[in-house]
């Protein structure tokens, strides 16, 4: 079986699944309910100002005339960072079912260790499948640039596109939601900034510095401009995803040559825990570290103090988001969702979410909201 052929499989259970919340029928939708938004538990890490402008969308879409639509919703993974992605999405496409506004499917491929060429093809296919079997919508965590022009062509034919997680600002996309990479990079340095020693000293940075990735570019260089405004020496170093061995062997050769001396290591992604690896091998466990996103591995060492503070995405915000956007485009216009959405929103399209800075004394507080919301990693 090829790549694509056992991504399908994967998209058909999860289009029943979804598609069973609503009703094609367009008479049937005529009588749809109001919707009714699944109810969170109540915690510190609810972000109040986000539910509030959720609430006035839902508010509006609840007030204007049922627009039955079919939203599609694409995925680079089902797993592991994206898996809570997921989560959001399924939930506002079941309440979007619920009151008779909406079907659709939630498509991704097993993993993010497919190939990028691969991850490409299968969203490039499924959009222009999804454009001719009558989507209306479309959500999409975009890989690269590569379906940049097949976006452009149903947005052409009056189809809204949302983007999450990463941007296509080349494209014609009507909003962006997701976190503001320059701006995220700063709140995680101003994190990590009043745990270093006074200067002289060098921040390592696990970092992007390839500008094949802008995103990880601009996160990076948020960074790198808090330390350097306060008088460090900062190190970039270019992670290595793929191979984690190298990754941490690099980083302790960094330290242990760096000079001024390495006062302070934070990482920006993912594997953002392999500072703590690092840090053993080059024999210096006692350096501040503050790391990005909440892998299994990012908690482990958060329990043992080892991360001093974690910063997370949100991302079942974006998932939930997603479809509720486009579907307000198509309600109640572009203009007056844009209007809604204006406190998150910056330069007119980008839904800046922001991110939970989780300090390591609370990490089973965090992981148990997570998982309540259903939301875990």
């Amino acid at each position: 079986m090829t790549m694509i052929g056992r991504n399908w499989a994967v998209a058909i259970g999860l289009m029943l699944t979804t598609a069973a919340c609503g009703s094609s029928d367009p008479d049937a939708a005529q009588t749809a309910a109001p919707i009714q938004r699944t109810p969170l538990p109540r915690s510190e890490f609810i972000p109040l100002e986000i539910e509030a402008t959720i609430d006035e969308l839902v508010a509006e879409i609840n007030k204007s005339s049922i627009e039955p639509m079919q939203i599609t919703v694409l995925l680079k993974s089902l797993d592991n960072f994206f898996a809570p992605i997921a989560t959001g999405a399924n939930r506002a496409m079941g309440e979007l079912g619920d009151s008779g506004r909406a079907t659709g499917n939630v498509l991704a491929p097993y993993s993010t260790e497919t190939e990028l060429e691969e991850l490409m093809k299968f969203q490039t296919q499924h959009i222009e499948r999804s454009v001719a079997e009558g989507a209306e919508g479309i959500v999409i965590t975009p890989v690269g640039e590569g379906n940049a022009a097949a976006l452009d062509e149903a947005i052409a034919k009056g189809i809204p596109v949302v983007t999450l997680d990463a941007d296509l600002v080349n494209s014609k996309r009507q909003i962006y939601v997701g976190i503001l990479n320059e701006y995220a990079g700063a709140v995680a340095g101003n994190t990590l900034l009043p745990m270093l020693p006074e200067g002289p000293g060098t921040v390592l940075i696990h970092g992007w510095a390839d500008p094949i990735w802008l995103d990880g570019v601009h996160r990076t260089n948020g960074a790198r401009d808090v330390f350097e405004a306060a008088g460090y020496h900062v190190l970039v170093h270019q992670s290595i995803y793929h191979d984690q061995a190298m990754d941490v062997e690099l980083m302790r050769g960094e330290i242990e040559d760096a000079d001024p001396p390495v006062v302070g290591l934070i990482g920006m992604f993912i594997d953002s825990y392999r500072c703590v690896l690092a840090a053993d091998a080059a024999d210096a466990p006692d350096l501040p570290i503050v790391t990005f996103d909440f892998a299994p591995e990012t908690a482990d060492y958060m329990r043992q103090g080892r991360i001093k503070a974690t910063h997370v995405q949100r991302q079942y915000y974006e998932g939930y988001l997603g479809p509720y956007i486009v579907y307000g485009i198509k309600s109640i216009g572009l203009d007056a969702t844009k209007e809604i959405l204006a406190p998150q929103l910056v330069e007119g399209s980008l839904f800046d979410l922001g991110v939970d800075v989780v300090p390591w004394k609370k990490v089973d507080a965090y992981n148990e909201f997570l998982y309540e919301v259903g939301a875990e990693q």
